[in-house]
């Protein structure tokens, strides 16, 4: 998800939980006028709001546990979302070939990001999102979801969406892609061009904002973001790692071998090796796209879900 979890800067000085609630909503509407949001939309937005118990449970509550990627990857890739991946791209392929072809980022990146998002658009989040930002805003002391309050706010200042209709994750993610209000106001497109982007209900608005957004990160057209290899038992583990970034020719001459149908590249291409669960668990050559999937989501969990996710719905 676009959460910015990490970015949420808490306030040295200012202990706005301890001020209590109201106070800490009256500072926020007094910044959303500042920032030019009508009275209107303020009154609608955040009159009346209480920290939702729901969002703290959640915030409060996250799980503290580590799992390898056999395990992560066992969840995140079951046979169910692959199958229902399959589904949904049979019933939009023309779709995926006219957002590729505008924006030069191929379908199964696409695929990936959007079954692992929100399961291809079935879980979305039904918290609203306003709600959701404010109450972590006031928990956390937080100028980060703050921002995106008012982020939120300027959505519905400018006609794109009714407050009632901005939905998402505990967090403050949205719709489909899981944007964040900030997200959304630089990157989500209308694909057919009128109207404001429908992130939550149009496959086509979604898929583009998507595919937008890694354009922008990124993405180079016609190139892989990962592929599974196949890596030898002794090789230096203190090589591996993103930041080693090598060519495909030197990790062939290190015993590296890629598998048959892989895609075709030029000996010098630049790849890292990753070895996710370390030596005898599954290798990984990833390239500049492995990249542009981590702007979506900083974690090789991710990126590397995604690539696989979508190779086995087009496989």
């Amino acid at each position: 998800m676009l959460t910015g979890l990490g970015a949420a800067l808490a306030l040295p000085q200012a202990s706005w939980a301890a001020q209590g609630f109201p106070a800490f909503l009256a500072q926020l509407q007094a910044r959303a006028r500042e920032a030019g949001i009508p009275e209107s939309i303020i009154r609608a937005s955040t009159y009346g709001l209480v920290p939702n118990q729901d969002v703290l449970k959640l915030d409060h509550h996250q799980p503290e546990f580590t799992l390898t990627w056999a395990q992560y990857s066992s969840r995140v890739l079951s046979q169910t979302r692959i199958a229902t991946g399959q589904g949904k791209y049979q019933q939009t392929q023309n779709l995926f070939a006219a957002i590729t072809s505008r924006y030069g980022v191929s379908a199964d990146v696409m695929l990936g990001i959007w079954g692992l998002e929100t399961n291809f658009g079935a879980n979305q989040g039904s918290f609203n999102v306003i709600d959701a930002l404010t109450t972590l805003a006031w928990d956390r002391q937080s100028h980060y979801f703050g921002n995106e309050v008012i982020k939120a706010m300027t959505i519905v200042a400018r006609g794109d969406a009714p407050v009632a209709n901005l939905l998402g994750s505990y967090a403050g993610a949205m719709g489909q892609p899981q944007f964040m209000p900030s997200t959304y106001l630089t990157t989500a497109v209308s694909f057919a061009g009128n109207g404001a982007p429908d992130i939550w209900n149009s496959d086509a608005d979604a898929l583009a904002s998507m595919a937008n957004y890694l354009a922008k990160a990124g993405w180079q057209a016609d190139q892989p973001s990962s592929e599974a290899v196949l890596a030898p038992t002794n090789i230096n583990i203190a090589m591996t790692g993103r930041e080693n970034v090598q060519t495909i020719a030197y990790w062939q001459r290190l015993g590296v071998q890629r598998l048959p149908g892989a895609f075709a590249l030029p000996p010098d291409m630049p790849a890292a090796l990753l070895l996710p669960d370390g030596a005898g668990g599954q290798a990984f050559l990833v390239y500049q796209n492995f990249t542009a999937i981590r702007r979506y989501n900083p974690s090789d969990y991710y990126a590397l879900a995604v690539g696989s996710l979508g190779r086995m719905i087009l496989a």
